[in-house]
């Protein structure tokens, strides 16, 4: 129950909405860009007041299929103009915008479909397959709409009729008003990655997002304006892509949308001919983008800042974005239960006029918490540790934005004693930033002490040779484990056991240096570009090390 005022405020109370987002956009930044790379290689160029009057009639065409408030309506889609007019579209009218990872197996997908109850999934031609694959199993599903034109259709699948997305748009008059809905009613559904298990539900609502959106876009967070120009290669099946298209919506930023195409000459390509002054995106993503741009001797004319987040970024490259580019690098954390954003590695006044070494060295944190979210880390009786930056433990948050429970209940209750649990483990230091030692599930315990695997890896990646490196846990009959490097090496790149081995001493404690190298032709990533270390471990965690 809330707590009753002893005086109540005098105060305006309008509901916290995602349609105000793009309403307020429409009326305040209408001529604003919105540029999207599509399918078939164009540009498609728009504005806010145009994705405005779309999405009015795109919300106007699914309640006239028959969707009511609160059902779920999928997206099997990329970064682009059309997904974005269902960010607003689904959420606006009162139903849930469940953005699907097509980079799922086809029984993922299925399972995914059918445990949201999706009851109108809508695709992008180059999906086809997958919805021929899965439509067949996904019994709620009363419509498959193809976000094309109608000169682009495709023939039905067999026991399926496919309906055309700007066909039931130009159906449409525009005139839709958007609904005064609770600002407490759920708005999107994302899925946890699943790694372990069947993936769970985070059903975000109205009001969490809006605040979400908020704070990150204050200064000490994403630090996004009017001015920017914004390319997210985060996709926007992946957590909302971070929420920037709200952020962006928000701020009136000009927003560009890269399609499916996600390799660095095409990144190279819009951030250069649009201008673009900030982008976000996983580490992989700007291990692509770095390669092209090493390669053929280019710069970066434009882009002054990135955002990096869904795994550790290494410390080498953040190094190379500040010192050979310029380019300033944002670290960030989060996980789906948090919307995503939980920290942002903005440095405080304190750090201004340091030797640039000492800067990238609090960079390389996670970061500090945004208002709204609070954490600490905890020992393994629950008991909260000091803030010395030496001491770690399970990290836990709670906050405006971060999960209660599941969708349909799935887990039982995720919190203890009214905090979430992230599955990391984590220093934080006396100002607050938080650093990401390991995931609980990935640390390597010898013979009862703890190695960080993130820190061997981020050594490794420090090598000149070393493309992709990950440290995983092997069984040792004396020390319980022991850990084991997994390395890619760069195209043409040559080196040894001994030297990478080499290439710990005196960055780290002699019993923190891997036992032995296994150099492999790529790492296993999962859908959203993190490295599936269960497969590794699957594959080499029963590997003899010498010696062993």
């Amino acid at each position: 129950m809330l707590p009753i005022p002893a005086l109540p405020g005098l105060m305006m109370q309008d509901q916290l909405l995602v349609s105000a987002l793009i309403r307020h956009a429409d009326r305040h930044h209408g001529e604003a860009q919105i540029v999207s790379r599509r399918s078939e290689g164009d540009l498609h160029r728009y504005s806010y007041r145009d994705c405005h009057r779309r999405a009015r009639q795109l919300a106007q065409a699914l309640t006239t299929l028959g969707v009511i408030a609160g059902e779920r309506v999928g997206t099997l889609a990329w970064n682009g103009y059309r997904h974005l007019e269902l960010y607003y579209a689904v959420s606006g009218y009162g139903g849930v915008l469940h953005t699907i990872n097509p980079r799922l197996h086809v029984e993922q997908l299925t399972w995914m479909v059918n445990h949201a109850e999706d009851a109108v999934v809508c695709f992008d031609l180059g999906m086809l397959p997958l919805v021929k694959a899965i439509a067949g199993q996904c019994p709620t599903v009363r419509h498959w709409i193809a976000m094309a034109d109608a000169a682009a259709m495709p023939p039905s699948p067999p026991g399926v009729s496919l309906l055309c997305y700007e066909t039931l748009l130009q159906a449409q008059s525009g005139d839709f008003l958007w609904p005064e809905l609770d600002e407490r009613c759920a708005a999107t559904l994302c899925y946890t990655s699943g790694t372990t298990g069947n993936p769970k539900g985070v059903l975000y609502s109205h009001r969490s997002s809006i605040l979400h959106a908020y704070a990150g876009a204050l200064p000490d967070a994403l630090n996004v304006g009017s001015a920017d120009v914004i390319l997210p290669v985060v996709p926007m099946f992946h957590v909302n892509a971070w929420a920037i298209p709200y952020m962006a919506t928000m701020v009136g930023a000009k927003l560009v949308l890269p399609g499916p195409q996600l390799d660095g000459a095409s990144i190279y390509q819009l951030l250069e001919q649009e201008k673009v002054s900030y982008s976000a995106g996983v580490p992989t993503v700007w291990q692509g983008l770095l390669a092209h741009v090493e390669t053929h001797g280019l710069k970066f004319s434009s882009m002054r800042r990135t955002l990096i987040g869904g795994s550790a970024c290494p410390p080498a490259m953040i190094h190379t974005f500040q010192t050979r580019y310029g380019i300033s690098v944002l670290h960030g954390w989060g996980m789906t239960e948090l919307s995503p954003l939980g920290t942002v590695c903005t440095p405080k006044a304190k750090h201004v006029g340091l030797p640039e070494a000492q800067i990238e060295a609090v960079k390389c944190k996670q970061g500090r918490s945004l208002y709204g979210i609070d954490m600490r880390i905890v020992d393994e009786a629950g008991q909260e540790l000091p803030w010395d930056g030496k001491l770690s433990g399970d990290l836990q948050v709670r906050g405006h934005w971060v999960i209660r429970e599941y969708f349909k209940g799935d887990g039982g209750d995720p919190l203890q004693n009214g905090w979430f649990p992230t599955g990391d483990v984590a220093t934080i230091d006396a100002d607050g930033f938080m650093q990401i030692t390991d995931r609980s599930k990935d640390v390597i315990k010898s013979g009862g002490e703890w190695i960080s695997s993130i820190d061997i890896e981020n050594i490794a990646m420090a090598h000149p040779a070393v493309a992709m490196a990950a440290c995983i846990a092997t069984a040792d009959a004396k020390w319980d484990e022991r850990p084991l490097l997994v390395v890619v090496l760069k195209p043409g790149a040559a080196a040894t056991r001994e030297e990478l081995l080499l290439h710990y001493a005196g960055k780290v404690a002699k019993w923190w240096i891997p036992d032995d190298v296994v150099f492999v032709d790529s790492i296993p990533l999962g859908a959203t570009g993190k490295m599936l270390k269960n497969r590794l471990r699957e594959r080499f965690g029963n590997r003899q090390l010498p010696g062993g």
